[in-house]
């Protein structure tokens, strides 16, 4: 009968509306949520088969949930340097646990990126999701794969120890004085029995004393320590011609196939105009050869640490492109290397292409980790879960791993977050037509009751 369609077309009107006040309601109340993504019911009509000719059946309205995941979010800056926002699709890789963790345990995803270190210096949102991410390998890249997710693991920020970079690049500015008279000793200088490095180690007992003040170079080794060289020349008779060597200060430092701790020695060869020669120079071998010092590990064959230092080899990469021969005072004006000794972490930086990176107190920089970003062809389809996240469901399709701003995937804004996408002012609208709408559906409940009441009343 038409009037029990009416009634249950008001019974399927309120049921509408309630799903629709529930969908405002969540989203008022996650105005302020990190990455909130709205909810929005849509109604969509019931129509019954019309049996009886000249009678209308009324079908009603069901209402359908939809998620607007895929809405981006403004970005908002925040005080923290591990505090993420992405601009653009994809989500952050996140798990329940940081530590133990196996295959087995789920992965979600979630674009929250309030990101801190937690006690154990894993990096945790406000839900108490660890971000995950691909460590970094031993030659400081990233063993990255678009769909294995056992690759990637909890980001820890904390238990890195300390850092230390051995010096392997040298430079320095300086100039020779092209006037400097050739001095006596230049007449019996030898590299092997009476050199500079020699006059050095004996305070002038034996060998022969550099015309210019030597420049002295600290270099840091694999545990840390520092090591001083120094870099002496002598005129020689020949028009713009230096001899020079390289030696460690003590001695002691490196067991050297030159004396006194002496680890290259040759000629260094000026042009006319004041420059530096380096293709007939011989410093460090033959004329032309690279201007590097290849030091073993403490024991090795010759030039070595001394062994009872116990540490690594390394190689020593020498510019000197700023070394000149002017006629003016013999003068350094800048050495610098890119050695560091033992430093602690001091601060956490993330990059646009999510590179998490460890800051030290000595000034070093080290890689720890790239965020993982999942990407789906329909993030809409995803499945809400606790805690603002979601999970895999066969409507969002396949998920793919990717660096950030790389295949479609969004750039990382680091030290911001994502605003929820929620509009106050379209839900309080909302709420005013849904709360109508839901009157108007129980006024016709009390209409047709009114009138089976009346209809009921024929038999009296």
């Amino acid at each position: 009968m038409s009037i029990n369609s009416a009634l249950l077309a008001g019974v399927s009107g309120l049921t509408a509306n309630s799903s629709a006040l529930a969908a405002i309601s969540d989203n008022i109340a996650n105005v302020n949520t990190t990455a909130y993504k709205r909810n929005q019911v849509a109604f969509s009509t019931l129509v019954t088969s019309q049996a009886v000719k000249g009678e209308y059946s009324a079908g009603g309205v069901q209402g359908n949930d939809h998620s607007f995941i895929s809405q981006q979010g403004l970005i908002q800056s925040a005080s923290s340097t591990t505090s993420l926002a992405l601009s653009g699709d994809g989500f952050f890789v996140v798990t329940s646990k940081g530590q133990g963790l196996t295959a087995s345990d789920p992965r979600e995803f979630t674009r929250a990126g309030a990101f801190q270190p937690d006690a154990n210096g894993y990096l945790v949102n406000d839900a108490g999701l660890y971000l995950q991410g691909w460590p970094v390998q031993a030659n400081g890249t990233f063993d990255v794969d678009p769909s294995d997710l056992s690759k990637i693991q909890p980001i820890n920020v904390k238990n890195l120890g300390a850092a230390v970079q051995q010096t392997g690049q040298i430079s320095f500015s300086a100039n020779l004085d092209q006037t400097t008279p050739v001095s006596a000793g230049a007449a019996t200088y030898n590299a092997a029995t009476k050199s500079m490095a020699a006059y050095a180690a004996t305070a002038g007992a034996s060998g022969t004393a550099p015309d210019a003040p030597p420049i002295e170079i600290s270099v840091i080794d694999s545990v840390g320590g520092t090591h001083k060289f120094a870099v002496a020349f002598e005129k020689t008779a020949v028009p713009n011609q230096w001899n020079a060597e390289i030696y460690a200060v003590p001695a002691t430092d490196v067991s050297a196939a030159g004396p006194s701790g002496q680890v290259a020695a040759g000629l260094v060869n000026f042009n006319t105009d004041g420059s530096i020669n380096l293709a007939t120079s011989t410093l460090f071998g033959a004329a032309g050869a690279p201007a590097v010092i290849a030091l073993a590990a403490s024991g090795g064959a010759n030039p070595a640490w001394s062994a009872g230092l116990g540490i690594a080899g390394q190689t020593l990469n020498f510019n000197l492109n700023q070394l000149t021969q002017l006629a003016s005072t013999s003068t350094v004006n800048s050495v610098s290397s890119d050695g560091a000794s033992a430093g602690n972490i001091v601060g956490v930086q993330v990059g646009t292409d999510g590179v998490v990176s460890a800051l030290f107190d000595n000034s070093q920089v080290r890689k720890i980790a790239q965020v993982a970003i999942a990407t789906f062809p329909n993030a809409d389809g995803l499945a809400a879960t606790n805690g603002n996240a979601y999970m895999r469901s066969l409507a969002a399709g396949t998920m793919t791993l990717k660096t950030a701003g790389t295949g479609g995937a969004g750039k990382i804004s680091p030290s911001s977050l994502e605003a929820s996408t929620v509009d106050l002012s379209s839900e309080f609208t909302g709420l005013i037509t849904t709360q109508k709408a839901y009157s108007a559906s129980s006024k016709i409940i009390t209409t047709a009751d009114t009138m089976l009441d009346e209809l009921i009343n024929i038999i009296r």
